[in-house]
């Protein structure tokens, strides 16, 4: 079974409800069972989420833009937006979490690190740093990104469904 659907958002956070309807929407259409959907929306929203945090949406043109793809058992998620030289710190970031967590054997070591990390924040502390490590370990999903040379960011998501 091949499907997609491309889906395109403006980067306003009340839109970000809006794409984790259209793609449940789609992916119960794909017949992907219920604990997959839940896990698969939860991958497609830590993304988009971070996508409207982190883009730079210096034109009213820009947008987010969400493929998803399904090929046999693989979902593949991939999130689209745009950037620009200032955020080269998060980038180094979003490198440097992704390779953490692929040091470990198995997400849940990663997932259960981060929560030990977080747990000891102060509570005012917005950044907690659990959305790619859930994306790994709950989504059950292989993450990567690069940067086009048109300046936009792609992060993908491999999952199983």
């Amino acid at each position: 079974m091949k499907s997609s659907i491309k889906l395109i958002m403006k980067p306003k956070w009340d839109e970000i409800e809006k794409i984790r309807n259209k793609s449940s929407n789609f992916l119960v259409s794909q017949g992907i069972s219920n604990n997959s959907i839940q896990a698969l929306t939860m991958v497609i929203s830590e993304l988009v989420e971070n996508s409207v945090k982190y883009g730079k949406f210096l034109s009213p043109k820009n947008t987010v833009i969400i493929n998803i793809h399904i090929d046999e058992n693989i979902v593949t998620t991939e999130v689209i937006n745009p950037v620009d030289n200032t955020v080269f710190k998060h980038l180094k970031k979003l490198d440097k979490t992704i390779q953490w967590i692929r040091g470990f054997q198995n997400p849940l070591e990663a997932y259960t690190e981060r929560l030990r990390v977080v747990s000891k924040k102060p509570l005012n502390d917005e950044d907690s740093g659990l959305g790619l490590v859930r994306i790994a370990y709950e989504g059950k999903a292989i993450l990567d990104f690069f940067v086009s040379e048109d300046n936009f960011l792609n992060v993908s998501a491999l999952s199983n469904s």
